[in-house]
C-alpha cells in the first residue's frame, strides 16, 4: 500500500543502541522513583541506562556476580510494585528503534526500550500496523507485553500475542535467541513474564498492513444497551464500554473499518456524540493525556460468565459505593491465548476494570468487588491493584508450573527477582497489597491535574447526551 501524504507516523522513529559496548554503563543516582501515577515511589540504588545489548549483558553479569539484583523499568505505567528495588533499575530508553522489517512477511524488529507509540510510528512509517492497542500508547512495548496489557475485540488477544521472537539477556547474562518456529514452548513463557526471564533487548512483531479506523462513541443509559451488549461485542472490530455508576449511564466505544461495524440504525437507544476516521495509531489510543492520579484494579472473567459478573459487580457498587465511587468501570473483549500467566490463558475473556479518583478510598472499595471476580474464577491484571498471591494464583493458571521451571532456568539465582515478585510469584503475602504503602496516602487532597468528583461528574453529565 502507497502511504499518503498523511500517513500517520509523524516523522520517523528514534534509532539509538549503537554505542561502544566497551565504555562504561551509564548509571545515575536518583532520590526517588515515581510511577507514572505518582502512587507508587521507592528509592533504588540507581538507574543504569545501557546503550547497547552489550551493556545490557555487563550489567546484569556484574549484579550476578555480586549477588545482587536487576528490575528492569519502562514507562512506569503499573500500579503494582513490579519494579520496586532497593538495588538498581534499568532503563533501556537509549534503545529505541525499529532494527529491521519485512513487508511480505508483515513482521518489523524493534529494540528493547521502545515505546508503543514509537513502535506504532515505526511500522506505520513502512505501511505496517500492530492488529490492535490500548487506551493508553505511553508503555514500552516489553513493559506491556510483560503484564499482559491488552485492547478490546473478541478477535485480538492481548498486545503479546503479537510477539513471535527476538532476543534477551538472562540472568546469567547470556544472550536467549527465540522464535515462534524453533522455541514455541519458550516464547508461551516470554510473552507474558513480568520481566523475571531476562531483559528483552529486540522484540520481533507479527504485523498486518497498514488501516484505517472509524471511531464511533454514543452514550446511552444500562438499561437501555444492556440487552445488546452482547450483539456489539460480536458486530464491530472493537468495543468497549463505560459505566458511570453514580448515573447509570454509559458510553458505548465502537471501532471498525470506515463504513463497518453495527449499523447507525441499529442504535436508536443511543445517541452519537463522536465520528471520525483516522489511521489505526491515531484512532485506538484514547487517553495518554488523561488526568493520572487514579487506582484501578482489572479483573479477567470467563466471557460466557462476564454478563452475570458484571450485573453482580453492578448491582454490589450501586448498593455499596454509590456515594464513594469517584471513577467509571470500563468493560473490554480479548480472544483466548496460549500465553502461560496471561489472564487470557485458555479462555475467552471480559475483562472489568475498576477506577477510583486516588483522592478518595480505594482498598475496601476494591477488596469488596474483587471478593465477586474471585467467585467468576477471575484473573488479577499484573498491572494493575489486587490482592491475590502466589498460592491462589497457581490455581487460575493451568501451566504456571511450566512458567516457574522456565523461569528458574532462565534466571537461576534470582537476579530478576524482588521482595514483591517473590510474593507473587512463590509465596504469600500477610499485608493487602491494596493498602497503602508508607508515605502513599488513599485520602490525599487533590493535586494539579487530577480529575475531582465534580469534574467526574462533568464527564457523567457528557455521557448522559440527550438520554438527560
Amino acid at each position: 500500500m502507497a502511504a499518503e501524504e498523511d500517513d500517520g507516523t509523524g516523522g520517523g522513529g528514534n534509532r539509538d543502541g549503537d554505542g561502544d559496548g566497551d565504555e562504561t554503563v551509564p548509571t545515575e543516582s536518583v532520590e526517588e522513583w515515581a510511577n507514572w501515577s505518582g502512587n507508587l515511589t521507592f528509592t533504588p540504588e540507581g538507574i543504569a541506562k545501557p546503550e547497547t545489548e552489550e551493556q545490557v549483558q555487563e550489567v546484569v553479569q556484574t549484579c550476578a556476580e555480586e549477588g545482587r539484583t536487576v528490575r528492569v523499568v519502562g514507562a512506569g505505567h503499573s500500579w503494582t510494585p513490579v519494579v520496586e528495588t532497593d538495588d538498581l533499575l534499568v532503563s533501556l530508553e537509549e534503545m529505541t528503534g525499529m532494527v529491521d522489517h519485512d513487508s511480505e512477511a508483515n513482521t518489523a524488529t524493534i529494540l528493547g526500550g521502545t515505546t508503543l507509540e514509537e513502535a506504532a510510528l515505526e511500522v506505520q512509517s513502512v505501511n505496517l500496523a500492530m492488529p490492535n492497542l490500548g487506551d493508553v500508547s505511553m508503555q514500552t512495548v516489553a513493559g506491556a507485553f510483560g503484564t499482559g496489557t491488552h485492547g478490546t475485540g473478541t478477535e485480538f488477544g492481548n498486545l503479546a500475542t503479537t510477539l513471535r521472537g527476538g532476543r534477551m539477556v538472562t540472568g546469567t547474562g547470556e544472550i536467549r535467541e527465540f522464535d515462534a518456529d524453533e522455541d514455541p514452548e519458550f516464547l508461551d513463557a516470554a510473552r507474558v513474564s513480568l520481566g523475571t526471564l531476562g531483559i528483552f533487548t529486540e522484540l520481533e512483531l507479527d504485523l498486518v498492513p497498514a488501516y484505517k479506523l472509524e471511531r464511533r462513541e454514543y452514550c446511552t443509559t444500562f438499561e437501555q444497551c444492556r440487552d445488546h451488549i452482547e450483539d456489539l461485542e460480536r458486530e464491530n472490530r472493537n468495543f468497549d464500554f463505560y459505566w458511570y455508576p453514580r448515573s447509570d449511564e454509559v458510553k458505548l466505544r465502537l471501532l471498525n473499518g470506515p463504513g463497518g461495524g453495527t449499523d447507525h440504525e441499529n442504535l436508536a437507544y443511543a445517541s452519537l456524540v463522536q465520528r471520525e476516521t483516522d489511521w489505526w495509531n491515531q484512532l485506538i489510543p484514547e487517553h495518554n493525556e488523561m488526568a493520572r492520579q487514579f487506582e484501578e484494579m482489572e479483573y479477567a472473567v470467563p466471557a460466557d460468565e462476564a454478563e452475570a459478573c458484571f450485573l453482580e459487580v453492578r448491582d454490589r457498587i450501586r448498593e455499596e459505593w454509590r456515594a464513594d465511587a469517584g471513577w467509571r468501570v470500563l468493560r473490554r473483549t480479548v480472544a483466548a491465548d496460549d500465553t502461560y500467566i496471561s489472564t487470557d490463558y485458555g479462555r475467552e475473556t471480559v475483562t472489568m476494570g475498576i477506577i477510583q479518583n486516588a483522592s478518595l478510598e480505594y482498598a475496601e472499595y476494591f477488596e469488596d468487588i474483587e471478593e465477586i471476580f474471585r467467585r467468576y474464577d477471575g484473573r488479577p491484571h499484573w498491572g494493575k491493584r489486587h490482592t491475590r498471591r502466589a498460592g491462589e494464583l497457581r490455581e487460575l493458571y493451568p501451566e504456571w508450573d511450566r512458567f516457574q521451571k522456565i523461569r528458574r532456568e532462565m534466571d537461576p539465582e534470582g537476579v530478576f527477582m524482588s521482595d514483591d515478585l517473590t510474593e507473587l510469584l512463590e509465596g504469600d503475602e500477610d499485608r493487602s497489597p491494596l493498602e497503602p504503602e508508607s508515605g502513599e496516602s488513599g485520602t490525599e487532597t487533590k493535586t494539579e491535574g487530577e480529575q475531582t468528583d465534580d469534574e467526574d461528574e462533568e464527564e457523567e453529565e457528557q455521557a448522559e447526551g440527550a438520554n438527560t
